[in-house]
């Protein structure tokens, strides 16, 4: 999500040694003595077959599904995409450091909002890294699986769709850490990434066809020339617990669709792809503290050129996804709560027409924080005017 304290920067590519990130060359160096220690216990080493530095070390015991001649997308896949229709996003509950420190934790009352009908579709972004092992196994907090095994099943027993992705794993991207966040050695990182996803996938696998898996929101930083080979290992991952699970994955910049060139599609016809959109970005995180230099408010929308500057990345999303042969979600939009209010509603209206016009569906972010369309405060209710722009006929 392109929720708290981040910006919308991109991050100078690393430099490089003999054409391999001299990251990863310092890593393999500092892991070579322990490589077979890390493979017990995870899945049998060996790699696939030695087509890049990293096979020569720990993340060799997760290797890469073939990728780069995707066939184009099952119909289950596209069904599913049709079927989220007009979501939402459950952030700033089970994404932050620790539930509540943002905020929000889940709460009965927001998955009863689901009862009327109005959300097809919930996306639940969840920070696993700051709740496992800081070793290269990862082995997630027992009880924060419980907790995210209450939250997803009360999510489907409503009847919707749920997407469960990994979310603000600072240090994989390369980021400042949060308040609360712990720090792990740097030479786990990765391997920490498709350790949590072999947990999760095995977790998961028998659940109802409607729980979709996401590989990671709004890679930037640190993975721009990494994400290709993670993705790929991550699928595999997953692939190995549960072969035909939908998964959703997306490009780098923190999702933008700009970046879909550079995607390199695993071949694998249960994928949905994802890009997210925050344009006009003065607009949508006018006033936002995390953002630096502040952006001020007072912005209003949606003139012409606003409005073409909301359509080109979804055109280019569009174009992208015929040309493969997937279909696109539209994972978060949404504007900050500091703008003018009438001028929320006008972006929000406008922004979903665009969307749906180009045959996508899409989750608003998010329910019920700073781009919230429902006020958690007292007896709680929602706003009815950015709801019904959003949600209504």
């Amino acid at each position: 999500m392109m929720k708290i304290e981040e910006d919308s920067a991109g991050r100078a590519s690393e430099e490089t040694l003999a054409g391999v990130p001299v990251r990863t060359v310092q890593s393999i160096a500092r892991l070579a003595a322990t490589a077979t220690v890390l493979c017990i216990g995870l899945v049998a080493c060996g790699g696939a077959g030695g087509t890049t530095a990293s096979d020569a070390g720990p993340l060799a015991a997760y290797p890469a599904v073939a990728a780069g001649n995707p066939p184009g997308a099952s119909a289950r896949a596209l069904a599913a995409a049709t079927a989220l229709g007009r979501g939402v996003n459950f952030g700033n509950m089970l994404d932050p450091p620790r539930e509540g420190d943002w905020g929000l934790t889940v709460e009965q009352r927001f998955i009863d909002l689901l009862d009327g009908g109005t959300f097809p579709s919930v996306r639940l972004p969840v920070r696993w890294s700051n709740h496992a092992s800081a070793d290269a196994a990862a082995v997630i907090d027992p009880d924060f699986f419980s907790r995210v095994d209450s939250v997803v099943d009360r999510l489907l027993g409503k009847g919707v769709y749920v997407l469960l992705d990994m979310h603000h794993y600072r240090q994989l991207d390369g980021d400042a850490l949060d308040a609360n966040e712990r720090s792990v050695d740097p030479a786990v990182v990765e391997v920490r990434f498709l350790a949590m996803w072999r947990q999760i996938a095995a977790r998961y696998k028998n659940r109802s066809d409607r729980l979709i898996l996401e590989v990671y929101n709004e890679p930037h930083g640190n993975l721009t020339d990494r994400w290709n080979d993670l993705m790929a290992r991550a699928v595999g991952t997953i692939r190995r617990e549960d072969p035909q699970r939908l998964i959703v994955v997306g490009p780098t910049s923190w999702n933008s669709a700009s970046d879909l060139s550079k995607l390199v599609l695993p071949n694998d016809a249960n994928l949905l792809l994802t890009v997210h959109n925050y344009e006009p970005f003065s607009f949508t995180h006018q006033g936002a503290t995390w953002v630096t230099p502040p952006l001020p408010v007072g912005q209003d929308c949606c003139t012409a050129g606003q409005l073409a500057q909301m359509a080109s990345g979804l055109d280019v999303a569009k174009a992208y996804g015929t040309k493969v042969g997937y279909p696109v979600f539209v994972g978060e939009f949404g504007s900050f709560s500091a703008a003018d209010n009438t001028a929320r509603v006008r972006y929000s209206r406008a922004m979903r027409d665009l969307i749906e016009a180009r045959g996508m569906s899409w989750s608003y972010w998010e329910l019920a924080a700073g781009f919230g369309i429902y006020d958690p405060t007292g007896a709680g209710a929602f706003r009815t005017d950015l709801k019904d722009a959003l949600y209504g006929k």
